[in-house]
């Protein structure tokens, strides 16, 4: 389904949207669950990849398909890999089949976990079969992505002997690892994190029944600092419910946007956009530890014609599209000029913008999202608009809510 967009102004009644439960921290809480039953959670995601988490987890098959969720087929391949006396075969989209698990998978199997791939060596599809893990020591390079770190350090308590997970090389991600150590440390796992060492002792004990609530989803948050950016002054929106000290490193908007001229106010778990000035002239940002925000800061860019170089983006050639050949394709439809490398984007500033551009989602949800805010300048065109429901199934709703024209 395509869908055309076009808004002169955001609602003025500054209205309050509810955004569903973080697809990461959901995701990790899940895995847990399934670990530790005496966990509950409250706020949990209802993301398409939340889904395939809690449907992959309470399957009897013995083959999961987790469709285009690249965190559960990370997550999964751990998990499935202590389940003792069972074999899984775990299997994905055809995107899925062309992303690479092998630095996840010779961990486990330094480890002593048992996986073979059925195609291509080194991807996806997997036969897992699952057993105790007794070894308790490997090795990652620390630049690959943290979902590898995360899926090892989330099964880290079931292992006979716990682990001891050595990180080679600066590391990626750095607050999707804190996150994972954080909610361990809330359910009562322990561990240490010193240098590039982290260890995490055993545990095969019931934990004290625990409650966790989920706190709404940061990048989901993007695209209304987005829309907020590209609006008149004084503009008004409010995202709940969030927490002044978030698990999340995409909360880094708050101080990002501020370049933008929106500031961030917190009062009773709900934040507070607000255009207050103008955008700065140029946009300079290392987004190492936050990447899944490249994409709506460089549309942002573009609204407002301002330049930007963005860098620490090396591992989004690996997401659900090659997001930074995505970004260039699209941004050059619409007028803009865009140069990418590796792991950065430079954009030029433009004063124009061309109207009712068809935009490619490559069926990944943050291309959909990320180009939506344009609308403010331009009529827009976003194809494959339900590809949205993997991270914000009510995205679309939202946005006609604070004034968007939507029709198909």
């Amino acid at each position: 389904m395509n869908i055309k967009l076009h808004l002169s102004k955001v609602k003025n009644q500054k209205p309050v949207i509810q955004i569903t439960g973080s697809k990461s921290e959901s995701n990790r809480l899940l895995l847990l669950q399934a670990l530790y039953p005496e966990i509950e959670i409250k706020n949990a995601s209802n993301s398409d990849d939340s889904k395939v988490m809690i449907k992959a987890l309470g399957s009897k098959s013995d083959t999961i398909d987790v469709h285009h969720a690249g965190t559960a087929m990370r997550f999964l391949t751990a998990y499935f890999s202590i389940q003792e006396g069972r074999s899984v075969t775990l299997c994905g989209s055809s995107r899925m089949h062309e992303r690479p698990i092998q630095i996840l998978v010779n961990a486990l199997i330094q480890l002593g976990a048992k996986i073979t791939y059925l195609e291509n060596d080194g991807f996806p599809p997997l036969k897992i079969k699952g057993k105790a893990l007794t070894k308790n020591k490997v090795t990652l390079k620390a630049h690959v992505s943290s979902q590898y770190i995360s899926a090892l350090l989330l099964i880290a308590s079931k292992l006979e002997n716990g682990l001891e997970l050595t990180l080679e090389g600066e590391i990626t991600s750095m607050p999707y690892i804190k996150m994972t150590l954080s909610l361990l440390d809330e359910i009562g796992i322990k561990s240490t994190f010193h240098k590039n060492r982290i260890t995490i002792k055993p545990n095969n004990q019931a934990l004290n029944t625990k409650t966790l609530t989920v706190e709404s989803d940061w990048s989901s948050a993007s695209y209304y600092y987005s829309i907020v950016a590209l609006s008149d002054i004084d503009t008004e929106i409010r995202l709940t419910a969030y927490k002044a000290r978030s698990l999340q490193g995409d909360s880094v908007l708050a101080d990002i946007y501020k370049a933008f001229g929106v500031q961030t106010t917190f009062k009773n778990n709900t934040i507070t956009l607000k255009k207050e000035a103008p955008a700065s002239s140029y946009i300079k940002l290392d987004l190492n530890n936050s990447p899944d925000i490249a994409q709506t800061i460089a549309v942002t860019c573009l609204g407002l014609g301002l330049a930007c170089q963005l860098s620490g983006l090396h591992t989004l050639k690996i997401k659900e599209t090659d997001r930074l050949m995505a970004l260039k394709n699209e941004i050059e439809k619409l007028g803009g000029h865009i140069q990418i490398t590796e792991d950065s984007l430079q954009l030029e500033a433009t004063n124009k913008i061309n109207a009712n551009i068809n935009i490619a989602t490559y069926q990944d949800h943050r291309m959909a999202m990320a180009f939506a805010p344009l609308a403010l300048k331009t009529p827009i065109v976003i194809e494959e608009a339900s590809v949205v429901s993997k991270s914000y199934p009510s995205f679309w709703d939202d946005l006609k809510h604070i004034g968007f024209k939507i029709s198909k």
